[in-house]
């Protein structure tokens, strides 16, 4: 089943664009100094994002992912007011201030996890062992912010 099929099944008018090429795939690489998990890669290959009902960003598409990992690691505010953001791929957003992410090990997502950062507790939660298990979960109403 395609990654578009799939979220078909739990959000009838998500939106898809192109999909992303390797190259562009390799370049936020190599600018976030991270190797992409797989399953978001096929994703991203498949549709460059994918925005929910209101424009919720379910999957960001590979420009947002860099400027918004970049804003939270570089931003000097936020060193004193949260955790360090460098172990975290934020790579989709709740609506709310809050962001899903994998966590990052040694420039490598060495688990298939995915985690909720609550901006107001600054606390990384795992909400879904898998990039499919998040997407299921989070459109079919079962993970509750």
């Amino acid at each position: 089943m395609s990654w578009k099929e799939h979220i078909l099944k739990f959000c009838k008018d998500a939106q898809f664009f192109s999909g992303a090429k390797r190259h562009e795939i390799q370049k936020v690489e190599a600018d976030l100094g991270v190797r992409l998990p797989e399953d978001l890669v096929t994703l991203l290959q498949e549709s460059n994002g994918v925005e929910g009902q209101y424009g919720l960003g379910l999957i960001w598409p590979l420009d947002r992912i860099v400027r918004e990992n970049k804003y939270f690691r570089e931003n000097p505010d936020f060193a004193t007011m949260y955790m360090p953001f460098d172990p975290l791929l934020f790579f989709a957003d709740a609506g709310n201030g809050d962001l899903f992410a994998y966590t990052i090990q040694a420039g490598e997502i060495r688990r298939p996890d995915v985690f909720v950062w609550s901006h107001e507790e600054d606390s990384r939660t795992c909400c879904a062992p898998s990039l499919s298990m998040y997407l299921e979960r989070w459109l079919s109403g079962e993970l509750l912010l």
